[in-house]
């Protein structure tokens, strides 16, 4: 006669949200709390038995890709800044005393323009880079979210 294994206890602190959608998992199929939640971690963590595994390698390959994106997006922009930074000082040469204080109030307006233009490009959603290096170039497929 083959003897049943007594089960192991373990204390679990849940989020409120996740407790009620145990609770409510559990009244609907007229079962414990406790079988609720050891069938969702068997299935977690039997991937021939359930999609647990799979749907997370499947997630975190989505987040990699993003990731990627935001890396590469990331590395344009600082070299777009440095390069920009670096003509501007070789093509622009260094003012008079007498012009700085024209110039500081031509630059204030100027620059108050230039953030008026950008909010009304982030507005719009799309982005410059976008525009001028589509994501398949450089990172797999564009993101279908």
């Amino acid at each position: 006669m083959k003897r049943a294994r007594k089960k192991q206890q373990m204390t679990v602190y849940l989020d409120p949200d996740l407790f009620k959608a145990v609770s409510d998992m559990a009244t609907r199929r007229r079962q414990s709390g406790s079988h609720v939640v050891e069938t969702a971690l068997s299935v977690f963590f039997s991937p021939e038995e359930g999609n647990g595994q799979a749907a997370l390698t499947r997630r975190l390959d989505r987040v990699d890709k993003r990731l990627s994106r935001l890396e590469r997006d990331t590395g344009i922009t600082v070299e777009t800044l440095a390069q920009f930074i670096r003509f501007w000082m070789i093509m622009t040469p260094a003012l008079p005393e007498s012009s700085a204080a024209a110039a500081r109030a031509q630059a204030a307006e100027r620059y108050e323009g230039f953030i008026e233009a950008l909010g009304r490009r982030l507005a719009t959603g799309r982005r410059l880079h976008e525009d001028v290096l589509p994501s398949n170039v450089a990172g797999g497929e564009p993101d279908p979210s």
